[in-house]
């Protein structure tokens, strides 16, 4: 649990944090034993920017002109804090080849998006994977001191582990295959090559990978990919979700761009699915 509090007085800017985790990066040696920030970042008094807000909304399928937060942009007002956390010396694991492996996220009522909110963003912990180390994430969203939305994220460092021999496979963060049959395909999406710039536009998160093929090419892509929280926002756009619910979602591969991808849905779970039936992302909403 996060010690001392840090209030701030406005959203960092990411591109500078990208480049310092960049830079410091080659130097971090993950291990889930290491120490990492306890400090806990507060925003308060934040407003949202409602040119950006609704290029978001047409970017992931929302609805615009409506005065409520869809249900994961709450997660971009956060980004920066949470990189500001991720990009220090004092965070043990590589910026760069970072993987966001889940998301768990509860709004307790709609927000809306033309009120006052307070951010916080913290690290909870490491804990191990059987490919490398874990780090989870988590970010809160107050109006008038009650918790109104919250998330739990995991990222995945990579990097070798020494598992002894008759430990379990499903030891924490494990990825777990899923055993359901697919879902009912509900729609075939075409997705453009300019998908990542235009949510990088949006959000503010223009990680090189999501944004043209020769820099993701860099990083051991034939292509770019799309953005993980753009394809649960996406998929959620489509599907729905009440004012008071809980969110689930798995990153299983990524998606490359251009593409085509099916979405799947039925009741309350939901998959994003690409050739040969491949899992890209499976997500659960639950009413609470």
């Amino acid at each position: 649990m996060a010690d001392a509090a840090l209030v701030l007085t406005g959203s960092p800017s990411l591109a500078p944090l990208l480049a310092r985790g960049a830079l410091l990066s080659p130097f971090k040696r993950p291990a889930p034993g290491a120490e990492f920030p306890r400090t806990r970042l507060v925003l308060p008094g934040l407003r949202v920017d409602l040119v950006r807000l609704a290029a978001y909304e047409r970017v992931c399928g929302f609805p615009t002109g409506e005065d409520a937060l869809p249900l994961t942009y709450p997660h971009v007002l956060g980004f920066p804090l949470a990189m500001r956390l991720m990009s220090g010396r004092d965070f043990p694991l590589p910026l760069l080849g970072l993987v966001h492996t889940s998301i768990t996220i509860t709004r307790h009522r709609a927000m809306p998006a033309t009120g006052a909110h307070e951010l916080t963003v913290h690290v909870e912990g490491l804990a191990p994977h059987r490919r490398g180390t874990q780090a989870t994430v988590v970010t809160e969203v107050r109006e008038d001191g009650d918790v109104v939305w919250e998330s739990t994220s995991t990222y995945l460092a990579r990097h070798r582990t020494r598992r002894p021999a008759g430990t379990p496979q499903n030891q924490p963060g494990a990825h777990q295959e899923d055993i359901r049959k697919p879902l009912p395909a509900v729609a075939e999406w075409r997705l453009a090559g300019d998908v990542g710039r235009r949510y990088g536009a949006a959000s503010g998160d223009r990680n090189p990978i999501h944004l043209h093929p020769l820099t993701a090419r860099l990083f051991g892509f034939p292509r770019a990919i799309a953005h993980g929280m753009w394809t649960v926002a996406r998929c959620l756009a489509a599907h729905g979700t009440p004012d008071s619910c809980r969110v689930r979602a798995e990153f299983r591969a990524p998606v490359l761009l251009p593409g085509t991808v099916t979405y799947a849905a039925e009741e309350g779970r939901f998959e994003l699915r690409g050739r040969e039936d491949r899992l890209h992302l499976t997500g659960d909403v639950y009413s609470t």
